[in-house]
């Protein structure tokens, strides 16, 4: 069995749609759309909107972790909209029309922190699966998924309580392979080498994969992390990659 595992897509529609190429179905660990691109101002909904200029004067704020400043800063480009709420949407609807175009079949997907799940039922296909604390047999193992992020300062569309998160693990169970768009909170999995800070990690992941031991546990969310790969006794934990960065995913076989 050959799965293709892709993580942090952020708008690659081009090398989505060859990323199963070879296998027998596609996990795709969330984070589609992308709003700003950190490493290109030019791209992304915010430059889209408001140009390359005011999209990296609003990158410098959050990563100087001027963070009420930076909503300010956005809140102002956005009035200058009639009804800026319904143009926001619009960009995000024509990001999703493309992406899901792209989407092979079959594909497994759960949520990222950035994504709108309201607005996924619009666009899959029929070898489309999505699921969020919920499971899915794929070649004889069993897959568990677990999508969004936790609160956070960057206030993401898709971010929730550690209660909640853990609850949706919970109603997983014990799996072969427990698919996550966040890292367990483990230090060196959760450290930006680029962006030099801790992203968010889960505590209820750690333990959930401590107490029942899967034989991986796949997620994304850091983009360059201090360590992509490392073990919690049984279970290699595995950051599947920056999909937006590499074009390629990560290949799981057995």
């Amino acid at each position: 069995m050959r799965i293709h595992v892709v993580s942090d897509v952020h708008g690659r529609a081009d090398a989505l749609a060859g990323a199963a190429r070879g296998a027998d179905a596609l996990v795709c660990l969330g984070d589609l759309l992308l709003f700003l691109d950190y490493a290109d101002h030019r791209r992304g909904i915010f430059a889209d909107l408001f140009g390359e200029q005011n999209a990296r004067e609003f990158i410098g704020l959050r990563t100087a972790k001027r963070f009420e400043e930076a909503r300010a800063f956005s809140a102002r480009l956005f009035a200058r909209y009639d009804n800026p709420a319904s143009i926001f949407e619009q960009r995000i609807k024509a990001q999703y029309a493309e992406l899901f175009t792209a989407m092979p079949e079959p594909a497994y997907l759960t949520y990222g922190n950035v994504d709108v799940p309201r607005m996924w039922g619009d666009y899959l296909k029929p070898g489309h699966t999505v699921l969020d604390g919920g499971t899915a047999e794929i070649g004889g193992w069993r897959f568990g998924f677990v999508g969004g992020g936790l609160f956070s300062v960057y206030r993401t569309p898709n971010e929730m309580s550690e209660e909640d998160f853990r609850a949706k693990l919970d109603a997983i169970g014990e799996v072969d392979v427990l698919c996550t768009h966040i890292p367990p909170a483990i230090p060196e999995l959760l450290y930006d080498t680029v962006a030099r800070r801790l992203e968010q990690g889960s505590a209820a992941l750690l333990e959930v994969i401590k107490r029942t031991r899967p034989r991986y546990s796949l997620f994304g969310h850091v983009h360059q992390p201090l360590v992509r790969r490392t073990r919690i006794g049984n279970t290699e934990c595995l950051n599947v990659g920056h999909f937006r960065a590499t074009g390629a995913p990560h290949v799981l076989q057995w």
